[in-house]
């Protein structure tokens, strides 16, 4: 949504517009985000506005209803009055415009967007994106109407419609228009009754619902737990039963064979062959498809050669061939079975209307379709009545048109069949219905193998045996419509889609795969592989994302940078994954929160200087609250795990979800007051005693050894602190999912830094005579965490060389301090730039960088610079010489490895060291 206006300085522009379909920074609550500038707006509350609450509260009267930041009815009406921000008001009208729409919703907010002055974030709930964000824009279009005339043009928003969803909608709107064009929205893309009840009955239950389609087609919770939908066919509904259900003939003759009282009847192709069977079976019959549905088609109550015809003629363009039946005795009745249980029956009356002397046949229906539970189709409750050919006939077959005008109290049939869906209503009879007429439905449905059906039953009276009474079935349905059981005219309503969801997901069968979501600034990438090295020994099918891609089972099935949100919802959505594995990047969360409503383990690594001064994250607190969404993601019964060497990790316990679990460097003698009284209380951490090497799980009590540093080849012995402090977290959180101390130790020895297993971090190269260690230190600390290593393991006599590289979207402070570090680290280095420099004009970060080295006092004849990475890393290569260190930190990290691999030294002539041909000479000095 760009609203952004021209109209002069001081104009309202919306600024930015995110839909969050998890939890985001804002809520846990999928929420519509509007970024608002109100421009000279500002100026203007409400309490200064005239007769504009007035007049909103006439339009929305329901508006009295919201209880604002009071929570009663009538705050947000005390808000009008005393005075707030025309923002504030859009954010409730989006809600009622939603809520007259049929869509209620209720919760929402408005925030002033810190350091920008008259900027706000309007966020509001929503059950639908596509209208919600139409909602959005038509509350700022009707709020902007009700403006005074002397404030008319300041706030620009009036010419403001290029945007819109529908180009035909008017720049100004009033209450009903703009609720009339939601509505219509509404209309074209939400659920019918009864798909909306399945995906409620989900929520209740906490089972993850997904439309896959624009129609009725959902996914019902994760990866190899995953079931499929579509309205009341489940994907267990077997295709040879739906089958029988819609071959009439076929299913009568199954049913007869099991004992159900059934209807003689024939199959016929022509109008003369269905008067001819008619006049075999004797009495009224009734005509309809051989394989129709929803009642198409159907004509009952005929008696003579020429209706039957005309009934014929109706029914063969519904289906391949046509049924004549004898008419049983009785009223219609609707018995749904679910799981071979009876869970609801209806008494289902044809449309009809009763005449009062006055009115026309026309004008009686026009009455009746008036009724607000009636719409088209299967939207409403109920479904408006036409007058179409159908009814003609049925009208005609009265001695009556359209335009006849019955008698008082004569009623007028519209239809023969009782279906809902051609504008007939149902009463709840599920406390009436005798055992022998529930049993004899039961075994319909049996014989046909439907795990949902609908059997139709004629009975005189349902509380008595058709045995004793006459009657029987008339078919049995697949793919049965619930809504006459939902929202029956008369009776009680019935909760059918519950035994739906109990069906797909009985008693202790979970819809839901673990998920295991990392975040922080450094090490989520290596934290989720070693996760995933640890689940996949327990024979575990992983889902992994991470900045490389998406991997399912070690196999990569998509490359790129895969840390946000779509990618996440790729593993939740493969039928494979037993276990998700996510690396969840900032980046994301801003965008659009989470893939999943929670998860069962959320780490936190730790909160550094990385790219702030983007999105509106500005400080380390910024970028902490944004990680610790995870954290308050994370299930009642989960784990969260957090760093305790960490402050701003620290913090978020007092919001975490679930227990929470410790990690930390400092254990032994070095162990903080306040984990000491956790691990005492029976909390759980897990600790690396720096002096001993051993890394041990605490809970509940409990003391269990992981394993020994020299026993964990990731942590090269020890010196690679970044990676102990990394398999601590790893290991929490595979503890958090099940997996027994000892056996995770045992994985986590077979995890090594390798390129094959550990791409880009930490990846160590000695084929060449001298040693390339490669390493993804894309930041401030990352790089000095990477030279602390690097401190550690250099070659007694031989050099450090470094390839050192940040993005350029990166503050200038932190690009400068990648300069200083890598001149404390490295003997000689080469800076380059990323691919496209995010921004920055070519050249700009290898200046940065160089002056940061020169500020530290290094001399320049130790460093320079190089744009493309492909030359500074083969800069770096030919300068070495044996016994030195390559440190390479790349943005292409297959590509360099590639480099790398293929690189063949040549010692003699690499004696010229980093004033090699072909680059650039010169140190650039800032």
């Amino acid at each position: 949504m760009n609203m952004k206006t021209t109209s002069g300085e001081g104009a309202m522009q919306v600024l930015e517009r995110s839909v969050y379909r998890g939890p985001h920074l804002y809520s846990a609550r999928p929420m519509v985000r509007i970024r608002l500038d109100l421009g000279r707006m500002e100026d203007w509350p409400t309490d200064r506005l005239g007769d504009f609450s007035t007049r909103l509260l006439e339009a929305l009267p329901g508006l009295d209803r919201h209880g604002c930041c009071y929570g009663e009815p009538g705050g947000f009406v005390r808000r009008l009055r005393d005075g707030t921000w025309f923002g504030h008001v859009a954010e409730h009208v989006a809600l009622e415009l939603q809520t007259r729409a049929g869509t209620p919703v209720t919760r929402g907010k408005t925030r002033s967007v810190r350091g920008q002055p008259g900027v706000y974030d309007i966020l509001f709930t929503y059950r639908d994106e596509t209208p919600a964000l139409l909602a959005g824009r038509l509350a700022l279009q009707l709020c902007d109407a009700l403006l005074p005339e002397a404030l008319a043009g300041i706030s620009g928003l009036d010419r403001v419609c290029a945007d819109s969803l529908d180009p035909r909608l008017p720049g100004a709107v009033h209450a009903d228009e703009a609720a009339a064009i939601l509505r219509d929205a509404v209309r074209r893309t939400a659920l019918g009754p009864s798909t909306q009840a399945l995906v409620d009955a989900a929520r209740r239950r906490g089972i993850p619902v997904e439309r896959l389609n624009t129609g009725s087609l959902l996914r019902l919770g994760w990866g190899a737990r995953q079931r499929r939908l579509r309205a009341s066919v489940t994907d267990r509904t077997g295709l040879i039963a739906a089958e029988l259900a819609g071959d009439k003939a076929q299913a009568k003759a199954l049913l007869e064979a099991v004992g159900c009282p059934t209807a003689r009847g024939e199959v016929v192709r022509t109008a003369d062959e269905a008067a001819a069977a008619a006049a075999r079976l004797g009495g009224r019959v009734v005509v309809k498809p051989l394989d129709g549905n929803h009642g198409r088609g159907v004509t009952t109550g005929l008696d003579t050669p020429e209706a039957v015809r005309k009934a014929f003629a109706l029914a063969a363009p519904h289906g391949r061939r046509v049924i004549v039946e004898q008419e049983l005795p009785g009223r219609d009745y609707r018995v749904l079975v679910v799981d071979g249980r009876v869970v609801a029956v209806a008494e289902r009356r044809p449309p009809c209307i009763e005449g009062d002397g006055r009115r026309s046949v026309a004008e009686l229906v026009e009455e009746v379709n008036a009724d607000p539970r009636r719409g088209v189709g299967h939207e409403n409750s109920l479904t408006l009545i036409r007058l179409d050919e159908e009814a003609l006939t049925l009208l005609a077959r009265q001695g009556l048109s359209p335009q006849s005008v019955p008698g008082p109290g004569v009623r007028v049939l519209l239809r023969t069949a009782a279906n809902l869906s051609s504008g007939g209503t149902a009463t709840d009879r599920t406390d009436e219905i005798h055992p022998a007429n529930a049993a004899i439905a039961r075994r319909a449905a049996l014989a046909l193998g439907l795990d949902v059906a609908g059997v139709d039953l004629l009975a005189p009276d349902i509380r008595r045996s058709v045995r004793d009474t006459g009657g029987g079935v008339v078919e049995v349905n697949a793919a049965p419509g619930l809504r006459m059981h939902l929202s029956p005219s008369e009776g009680e309503a019935r909760d059918v889609a519950g035994p739906v969801m109990d069906m797909m997901f009985p008693r202790g069968v979970r819809s839901r795969i673990p998920v295991i979501a990392v975040t922080g600034t450094n090490g989520k990438s290596t934290v989720g592989r070693m996760i995933a090295h640890v689940l996949q020994a327990e024979g575990r099918a992983v889902g992994l994302t991470n900045t490389s891609g998406v991997y399912v089972d070690g196999e990569r099935i998509r490359a790129g940078d895969a840390s946000g949100p779509r990618s996440a919802r790729m593993v939740l959505n493969d039928p494979v994954v037993d276990v998700a594995v996510l690396e969840c990047a900032r980046g994301g969360i801003l965008r659009e929160g989470l893939a999943f409503d929670r998860c069962d383990v959320g780490c936190v690594l730790n909160v550094q200087p990385d790219h702030l001064g983007l999105k509106g994250v500005d400080t380390l607190e910024d970028l902490a609250k944004v990680k610790s969404v995870v954290a308050e993601a994370v299930s009642r019964r989960g784990l969260s795990v957090l760093n305790a060497d960490d402050p701003l990790t620290l913090r978020m316990a007092r919001h975490a979800g679930g227990r929470v679990c410790w990690f930390s460097m400092r254990g032994g003698a070095e162990t903080p007051g306040f984990l000491l009284k956790h691990v005492a209380e029976g909390g759980a951490a897990v600790l690396y005693d720096a002096e001993s090497g051993v890394l041990e799980l605490h809970d509940r009590g409990e003391r269990r050894r992981l394993g020994h540093v020299a026993d964990l080849p990731s942590t090269l012995g020890g010196a690679a602190a970044f990676n102990v402090a990394n398999i601590l977290a790893a290991a929490a959180a595979c503890y958090g999912v099940g997996v027994p101390p000892e056996r995770i130790g045992a994985a986590l020895g077979g995890f090594t830094s390798s390129y094959e297993q550990n791409p880009g971090r930490l990846n160590i190269c000695d084929q060449h005579g001298f040693r390339v260690i490669m390493d993804y230190a894309h930041n401030p600390d990352g790089l000095r965490a990477l030279g602390a290593l690097v401190a550690a393991v250099r070659p007694a006599g031989g050099r450090t060389i470094a390839m050192i590289s940040i993005p350029g979207d990166r503050r200038t402070q932190e690009i400068v301090a990648m300069g200083e570090i890598s001149a404390s680290f490295f003997d000689e280095v080469v800076f380059r730039e990323t691919p496209d420099n995010r921004g920055r004009p070519a050249g700009e970060v290898i200046r940065l960088l160089a002056e940061g080295a020169l500020r530290s006092g290094a001399d320049a004849s130790r460093f320079r610079g190089v744009q493309k990475e492909e030359e500074a890393v083969t800069a770096c290569l030919e300068a070495a010489r044996p016994g030195d260190l390559v440190v390479l930190t790349p943005t292409r990290i297959e590509a360099v490895w590639a480099q790398i691999m293929a690189f063949r030294p040549a010692f003699p002539s690499s004696a010229l060291g980093l004033n090699a041909p072909g680059v650039i000479l010169e140190p650039p000095h800032g």
